[in-house]
């Protein structure tokens, strides 16, 4: 959008029309507050972007459009208010009127409950009603609502939550989920596609209705493949992941076919929610499922999503295992609609990912990929984890040696700390371990282990490892003061997506100067 109002500045009409078209459900909701009468709103909303279109060349920042222009649209409503006096079209009648825009016929079957919405809507706060107007019925994004109103996501998110409570303590339960459409908790014949075990649990102890799939898939390690479920590649990856983490291969394979049985039988439901988050566990898990929805055939089966990167009270968030049940709760309905930008989108991400080539996904993230917000900064983590360009570490090792040279030994605390300062990345445990053991391990480890013997695998008892402590190597000391490169000495066997890298001489380095993967020249 703000490639169309730059052009717009420039004068260019089919621009500015594209403006109009994303701009005016917003301004026509904010413009029927001010004045109460439809026919009356849209008056000021078309004036508002005649004014606009006018003065556009005076609108320094491009960013600044959505605030200037709801200026703009109060005022137009000012004018018209001191122009003339207009009897308010009552709620009803206006909701009545306008139902085919909002879609509200398709949703509201009895007469009695759509006048028992309305009244309850009308009674809510004029910011709630802005509100759920433009969340729920017009479809935008938290962020364009922000943007808009000028206030923040955050405050916006509270005026949601305070709608959705009174809301449901006027009306049954059933009748909210009716009027949006099952955008809340939804029905029965709801899928909802988990991130972990721990989630899952707690949508099951009554947050949501439906069933829930745990997605059980460690997508941001070891070798991916454009289709997972090709017997080829479902065998090369069981290989990997017992040999690096001690998942049995047959139990990788059952559960794998098991989930797969349960997803391909979507179309019994009236929906399927998708709950993720910002890291690259979740991105990576996110747009593969994206990828194969966008090659099924959806029919009346609707796909939502609600992704996450933050909540309210929680300074560090990792992911939404951290959050209680109360919590939850404050999150259920609150999933908006996958359309087919955000299929595209993770459709686009998961063939790069995927590809042997990383330079496609490094392409990728130059593209907009807002339509998944958390996944360019997800993607790019993932890029860093390549041999670095300095000294041959990734970033994790990278962090693990800088902080057992400032003095953290213990794995556990190594895995805690790690773990919040790379947090995008949402590693597990396992992942952790197997990256330690290679730092340990082979003719030229970094670190010395006191006290253990080995790093826990699939279903290990740890109890043995909490008095393990972790010491720089002469290598690992020298690694990480930038005088030797680890990976020319130890070699590289590892995958990363897509990306095979081997040997002393990988063809792929992560260059934190600049921030991006390079290729080794020929001549190297």
């Amino acid at each position: 959008m703000l490639q169309y109002i730059e052009e717009a500045k420039q004068g260019d009409r089919q621009a500015f029309e594209q403006i109009v078209k994303h701009f005016t459900p917003m301004a026509n909701a904010v413009a029927f507050e001010k004045l109460r009468d439809y026919q009356l709103a849209e008056d000021a909303v078309q004036e508002a972007f005649t004014e606009a279109f006018l003065h556009l060349n005076k609108l320094r920042a491009v960013e600044a459009f959505p605030g200037w222009f709801k200026a703009i649209v109060v005022r137009q409503c000012y004018r018209i208010l001191r122009r003339k006096q207009h009897p308010a079209l009552p709620y009803e009648e206006a909701a009545q009127a306008t139902e085919s825009s909002f879609s509200i016929a398709d949703i509201i079957e009895k007469k009695e409950t759509q006048r028992l919405v309305h009244e309850s809507i009308a009674a809510l706060t004029s910011n709630m009603r802005i509100a759920v107007q433009l969340y729920y019925f017009q479809g935008y994004s938290l962020q364009e609502i922000a943007d808009f109103l000028g206030t923040s996501v955050s405050v916006l998110k509270k005026r949601l939550f305070d709608a959705r409570r009174k809301l449901k303590g006027a009306l049954p339960v059933a009748d909210v989920l009716s009027v949006f459409n099952h955008l809340y908790e939804g029905g029965k014949a709801v899928l909802h596609i988990v991130n972990g075990d721990v989630v899952g649990e707690k949508l099951r102890q009554g947050i949501v209705k439906g069933d829930v799939l745990v997605w059980r898939e460690v997508y941001s390690h070891g070798p991916v493949f454009l289709d997972p479920a090709d017997g080829d590649n479902r065998a090369v990856r069981a290989q990997y992941l017992e040999q690096t983490m001690g998942i049995p291969q047959r139990e990788f394979i059952a559960n794998s076919e098991r989930q797969e049985k349960i997803l391909a039988d979507f179309h019994k439901y009236e929906e399927v929610v998708l709950w993720f988050e910002h890291d690259l566990f979740d991105q990576t898990m996110l747009s593969y499922l994206l990828h194969w929805f966008s090659k099924q055939k959806m029919l009346t089966t609707k796909l939502s999503l609600l992704c996450i990167g933050e909540y309210p009270g929680i300074k560090l968030f990792r992911g939404l295992g951290q959050l209680s049940i109360e919590q939850m709760e404050t999150l259920s309905g609150t999933w908006k609609l996958i359309g087919a930008k955000e299929l595209e989108a993770g459709q686009a991400l998961w063939e790069a990912y995927v590809s042997p080539n990383p330079e496609l996904l490094q392409q990728r993230l130059t593209t907009d990929t807002s339509a998944l917000p958390f996944a360019h900064d997800a993607f790019r983590a993932h890029l860093s984890r390549f041999p670095s360009t300095t000294n041959g570490l990734g970033i994790v090792e990278q962090i693990t040696l800088e902080m057992i040279r400032e003095g953290i030994k213990s794995p556990y605390e190594l895995f805690k700390n790690v773990g919040d300062k790379l947090h995008i990345l949402g590693m597990g445990d396992l992942q952790y371990w197997h990256i330690l053991r290679k730092m340990v391990q082979g003719t030229y480890p970094l670190l010395q282990t006191h006290g253990c013997n080995e790093f826990p695998v699939y279903n290990d008892s740890v109890m043995q490892f909490k008095d393990c402590e972790l010491v720089l190597t002469e290598l690992g000391k020298s690694v990480i003061a930038g005088n030797e490169d680890w990976v020319q000495k130890n070699g590289s066997d590892e995958w990363f997506g897509g990306v095979h890298l081997q040997g002393l001489t990988p063809r792929w380095r992560w260059n934190p100067l600049v921030g991006a993967l390079q290729e080794r020249s020929v001549e190297a």
